[in-house]
């Protein structure tokens, strides 16, 4: 039985070889303008060779063309996994009648069947609807215009841009407590919240882009400008913020974890997003003082490596030593020498008065 994330990752992979511009597309496409309906099956192996009966065998180079040609035939058409080659066409497919789903129409029914028996991804052109439908594992998509995508993506993209505005309003307010020693959970929570919400935007425009091929070029640009260092922050967070004790990095992990596993109610509640952080529960969770290691504050200082980041952190164990520490504290960490001591000491402060610029003017 296959995962969900392993249906999810299959889906993606196909929906990929259906997206407007590929090869594929196109010979489905014209299908449906042939107004013939067809029913073409991804890969070939023992489990699908079960149930096929008849057909002939093709073994041909994949092209529009051929798929259009071959559709014209009642039968399926088998596939590589890959839609590289035509395997077999005009196959009658017999799947377990047991087997449940929602379908009535024939096509359709025997695609989800398919699909659900052998694992193999089946594509269904429905001649009466005028639709195509991908069935994985009895998962069920059907494609769209480029131009019914393209306005919801619009409507994302529009949606996610508000939300990384109000996200670099808390990362800089958070940033401002941090050198004041004022963040509390709340504050930390508000943060979290803020990069969950604009990575799962993001997410779903990813597959709006996936969806559209060489329509959504310019979609993908802007998904990449308003995401960059998103990712990034999220760990800088996990790594400040979790409480101490334990394996470090696995708790880190498992923060990280715990915040992806957040549902959509979850994550409008700040206590929640406390808790799988690895804060515990209390009533008075959101208020309780917190304080940061220093690994955002430090990243944002050019060309210092993580591994010198990691020393200073371990070395200085919170921010606030760390904006304390003088040029002779900071060369005691190994592969810190005063060029580089003097350069730590100088960027924190710099970060620290424009920090605090940014905040109160």
């Amino acid at each position: 039985m296959s995962s969900t994330t392993d249906v999810d990752a299959r889906m993606r992979e196909v929906l990929a070889m259906v997206a407007p511009g590929t090869p594929l597309r196109d010979g489905l496409e014209r299908i449906l303008r042939g107004r013939t309906g067809g029913l073409v099956v991804l890969g070939l192996d023992r489990s699908l060779d079960n149930i096929a009966r008849g057909g002939f065998a093709i073994d041909s180079d994949f092209t529009a063309t051929r798929l259009r040609e071959l559709a014209k035939m009642d039968g399926a058409i088998i596939l590589e996994r890959d839609a590289s080659r035509i395997l077999r066409a005009n196959a009658n497919l017999f799947p377990d009648p047991s087997l449940p789903t929602d379908e009535t129409g024939t096509r359709h029914s025997t695609a989800d069947r398919v699909s659900r028996q052998t694992g193999m991804p089946v594509i269904s052109v429905s001649k009466s609807m005028n639709t195509i439908a991908v069935y994985v594992s009895g998962r069920r998509h059907v494609l769209e215009e480029s131009s019914a995508i393209l306005a919801r993506a619009n409507q994302a993209i529009a949606t996610l841009e508000r939300y990384r505005m109000r996200l670099d309003e808390v990362s800089g307010t958070l940033s401002a407590l941090e050198i004041e020693d004022l963040v509390t959970v709340r504050d930390v929570a508000v943060v979290a919240q803020r990069i969950e919400m604009v990575l799962r935007i993001a997410a779903e425009i990813e597959g709006y882009v996936l969806e559209l091929g060489t329509d959504g070029r310019l979609l993908t640009l802007q998904l990449e400008e308003l995401v960059a260092g998103v990712e990034f922050e999220r760990v800088l967070v996990v790594r400040d913020y979790t409480p101490s004790g334990g394996r470090r990095q696995r708790k880190v992990e498992h923060a990280l974890d715990a915040l992806s596993a957040l549902t959509s109610s979850d994550l409008l509640d700040l206590s929640a997003i406390a808790r799988a952080l690895g804060y515990a529960s209390a009533e008075d969770l959101l208020d309780q003082p917190t304080s940061p290691r220093g690994y955002r504050l430090l990243a944002r200082v050019p060309r210092l490596p993580e591994v010198i980041i990691d020393r200073l952190v371990t070395k200085f164990a919170t921010l606030q030593r760390l904006l304390a520490a003088g040029i002779e504290d900071l060369q005691t960490v190994e592969g810190v020498g005063e060029s580089r001591a003097r350069s730590v000491r100088e960027g924190l402060s710099r970060l620290a008065e424009s920090t605090i610029l940014e905040r109160y003017v």
